[in-house]
């Protein structure tokens, strides 16, 4: 679990300050990409990329089972275990929670926190209970949209594959309302194209919600995240594509932030000097 660091080292924290996040979209045993959450190609071993990630300074880790909602389980327990063997930063996981039940074994696996997407659309109230049981901080409402008209879009489930029918911008509202801690929002009109951010969709989720929300899908030069933050107030920004290829890192992520006034959380060396933690690390 998640708890405060040592007393010796301490680390100022800000509310406005954009939490840099590692997303790996997994199925099976492989780190998978692909362009509108489509055509996915392996990338290699996530264990190796989130180990990576982490030593660069990732604020935090992202996993999301592609086909757990396709095949009615999530295939990560393994994947999360091993993972906090070297990863020392909060890690959310989704794909396939259907109840209480599954997430438990995620969170007893390493997880702190839960995204739900497919199932929370087939009984809203599943949001409730999670975060009844586990308190709103863990459980983050993950959100697949794409655009219908103009300053309108559809949430989708099943990694973007089934419509729902619901206005995602409203489904947001009400799954914060319902117990969500967290919106994770993913533009699958953008995702993989690295042609920047759905600004108009972030501005209308964020103006309309009061709890932290990730924005993902898109991002492709260091300009796009001045364009996001420019229209909308994410607390946290989902890279997937742009460290799975190197094409940045953490700390070029990060020093374009401090350049242009944009505040990040505060990066601290640990007693190696190598790897990097954030004001939180599972003890």
């Amino acid at each position: 679990m998640v708890s405060s660091l040592p007393s010796q080292i301490v680390s100022p924290s800000s509310k406005s300050a954009l939490r840099l996040i590692a997303r790996l979209d997994i199925k099976g045993a492989n780190l998978i990409k692909g362009i509108h959450l489509e055509g996915l190609r392996v990338v290699g071993d996530p264990q190796l990329h989130a180990a990576q990630y982490y030593a660069d300074g990732a604020d935090e880790i992202i996993y999301m089972d592609t086909v757990a909602s396709l095949y009615g389980r999530n295939n990560l327990i393994d994947v999360v275990s091993r993972a906090t063997e070297h990863v020392f930063v909060p890690i959310t996981v989704g794909g396939g929670i259907r109840s209480v039940e599954d997430a438990r074994t995620l969170l007893r696996a390493g997880a702190d926190k839960v995204a739900i997407n497919t199932a929370a659309v087939k009984d809203p109230n599943l949001i409730r209970e999670l975060s009844d049981v586990w308190g709103a901080s863990t459980i983050v409402l993950s959100i697949e949209a794409k655009r219908t008209t103009e300053g309108k879009w559809e949430a989708y489930t099943d990694n973007g594959r089934e419509r729902t029918g619901l206005d995602a911008v409203e489904w947001a509202t009400n799954g914060a309302s319902l117990g969500a801690g967290e919106i994770f929002v993913t533009s699958v009109d953008q995702e993989g194209t690295k042609k920047g951010f759905d600004c108009q969709l972030m501005a209308e989720i964020t103006r309309n919600v009061d709890i932290p929300v990730i924005a993902s899908g898109g991002f492709g030069q260091l300009e796009h995240l001045k364009e996001l933050l420019a229209s909308s107030e994410p607390t946290g920004v989902a890279i997937a594509d742009s460290l799975h290829y190197n094409r940045f890192t953490f700390a070029q992520i990060r020093d374009f932030c401090a350049s242009n006034g944009i505040a990040t959380r505060t990066q601290l060396l640990n007693k190696s000097g190598k790897q990097l933690i954030t004001e939180t690390a599972r003890l």
